[in-house]
């Protein structure tokens, strides 16, 4: 198993209020998986997904991700798990704006601490993937939306990790370059990769293999 959330909780504390984000997810996701998490503002989604990427702690339950007790974890054992085992894809594609393709995608490598001939050939490679090797030297306002979006998958995929999370990775662009970016994910999806993607659109949501719905912060459905 990948990975296994036990009666997860996340508790806000708002002043004198208390926000339940999570109330007792309990998810199991098989390594190679395609899964989409659903549900309306406010369900939890992207809390979920915080703690599954390592961003975030249970206030109560238990996370295993490899086995591993996640939620065991302090703060510098968390970074370096994020950086081995988790790539991240976001909305709003969270690149450096002055810095080039290629040296965007280097990024989790430098954290690693691999050498630069080694970082180079790795990041290369991670863009000619998702087809933009001839754009490696653009910096992110000469690319467009689409390409951006690229660009911060082959950063995600690039330390070749575990898992790949994505939130509402198309929510930023028009529908041609959505569906590419969709064709993107699966081909990574066959290719052997691991992947959770958070979405409200039911037309991306109906791609992967599982459907996983939240309301109020509690599992209803497993699609």
């Amino acid at each position: 198993m990948l990975i296994k959330t036990e009666d997860v909780w996340k508790i806000y504390k708002m002043g004198k209020v208390q926000v339940e984000a999570l109330r007792g997810v309990s998810l199991e996701v098989e390594k190679g998986e395609y899964l989409a998490i659903m549900g309306p503002s406010g369900s939890g989604k992207s809390t979920l997904m915080n703690i599954l990427g390592c961003l975030d702690t249970p206030s109560k339950g238990k996370y295993y991700l490899e086995g591993r007790d996640v939620s065991s974890l302090n703060d510098d054992e968390l970074s370096l798990l994020r950086n081995k085992k988790i790539g991240f894809v976001f909305q709003s594609f969270h690149l450096l704006p002055r810095t080039p393709a290629i040296h965007n995608v280097e990024l989790p490598l430098i954290y690693a601490g691999l050498s630069k001939k080694e970082r180079r050939k790795m990041a290369e490679r991670a863009l000619e993937m998702v087809g933009l090797k001839d754009r490696m030297w653009h910096r992110p306002n000469e690319l467009s939306g689409g390409e951006r979006q690229r660009v911060a998958i082959a950063r995600a995929i690039v330390n070749q990790p575990s898992i790949l999370l994505a939130d509402e990775p198309t929510g930023n662009l028009d529908s041609r370059s959505g569906e590419e970016i969709m064709e993107i994910f699966e081909e990574l999806h066959r290719q052997g990769n691991t992947i959770i993607m958070v979405t409200h659109d039911p037309n991306i949501a109906a791609r992967p293999q599982r459907i996983v719905n939240l309301k109020d912060g509690r599992i209803i459905s497993h699609g």
